[in-house]
Formats: structure tokens, C-alpha cells, sequence
């Protein structure tokens, strides 16, 4: 049973990385990872032994999430695919790291804007032929890879969620 949990668990950082990586790849989240986040986290929480309070707790803290996304992509402020994972992600952090999630996501966001800017002033090189992703990456310029922050941000908050503290017992 323990390693169904850890398995379960793993969905999580597994999830961020791939959605980070196709937005930078596509400059789009597949409907399927935020699916998977957002199905795994109740069989998660009962692997782990999570008490109802912490899984309801979570299921809130996803559920105004989503509403704060669809107004922020109401607004034109964040794309579909990022209120949608954004929402999906909220419910493992629980309000315990929720700050820190924000906090590092912001960070990391602005890291990746500059990092992103000054790629784009850059000419746009004849080896960016064999990667068409790096082409992308570089003319569209109005657009950042979003998930790589909201990845940044839950990964750099992960080891406070009350998930992961059930499994080194704290």
C-alpha cells in the first residue's frame, strides 16, 4: 500500500514537469494533465491516510482557484491552459503552502519573463531550423510559458504540503 501512495504522490511533481515542458514545447497544457491532478488527488490523500479535513480543505482551495482563473482569463490576464492547471495544482499545496506557493510562483514568473525577454532580443539563429519549438518560443512574443512558473512555484512549495508531510511524518 505504501508504494501505491508514493506512486500516487509522484503524479504530482510528474504532472508540473510535463505540463511546464509542453507549454514551452507548444505554448499549450493539455485538458488531460490538469484531469490527472485533479483526479489523483482524492485517491492520494486515501492512500496516504489524509484526514477528510485536509482532502476538503483542498477541494475548496481548488474550487476558488478555478473561480479567481476564470476571472483572470476572463480578464485577458492568463491563458486557459494556466487557470486550468493553476486550479488543478491548488488543491495539493492545501492552505498551509499555499503562501509560499504563491510567493515562489510570482518569483518565479518574473524570472521567467526576463529570462524570456532577453532570449527574444536576441536574432533568431539558423540552428533554431532544427528546433521549430525555439522558433515559437522566440516570436511570439506577447506570450510566456506560464506553467513553467506555476511548475517552479509548486515544486519549490511541495515538500510543506500537507501531503507530503503524511509521508516523512511531519
Amino acid at each position: 500500500m505504501i508504494a501505491i501512495a508514493y506512486l500516487l504522490l509522484s503524479v504530482f511533481p510528474t504532472a508540473l514537469i510535463i505540463a511546464a515542458a509542453n507549454d514551452i514545447y507548444e505554448f499549450k497544457i493539455p485538458n488531460w494533465i490538469s484531469i490527472v491532478l485533479v483526479a489523483t488527488y482524492p485517491l492520494a490523500g486515501l492512500a496516504l491516510g489524509a484526514s477528510y479535513h485536509v482532502m476538503v480543505e483542498g477541494a475548496l482551495i481548488g474550487a476558488a482557484a478555478l473561480a479567481l482563473g476564470f476571472i483572470l482569463f476572463a480578464l485577458k490576464i492568463v491563458g486557459g491552459g494556466d487557470a486550468k492547471l493553476f486550479a488543478a495544482t491548488a488543491p495539493w499545496l492545501g492552505l498551509v503552502s499555499l503562501g509560499a506557493f504563491l510567493f515562489n510562483t510570482a518569483i518565479a514568473g518574473l524570472f521567467l519573463a526576463v529570462a524570456m525577454g532577453m532570449f527574444r532580443k536576441l536574432p533568431v539563429l539558423p540552428v533554431y531550423a532544427h528546433a521549430p519549438w525555439l522558433i515559437r518560443l522566440h516570436e511570439r512574443k506577447k506570450d510566456l510559458p506560464y506553467a513553467v512558473a506555476i511548475g517552479a512555484g509548486a515544486l519549490l512549495s511541495f515538500s510543506q504540503t500537507p501531503y507530503f508531510q503524511l509521508v516523512i511524518g511531519g
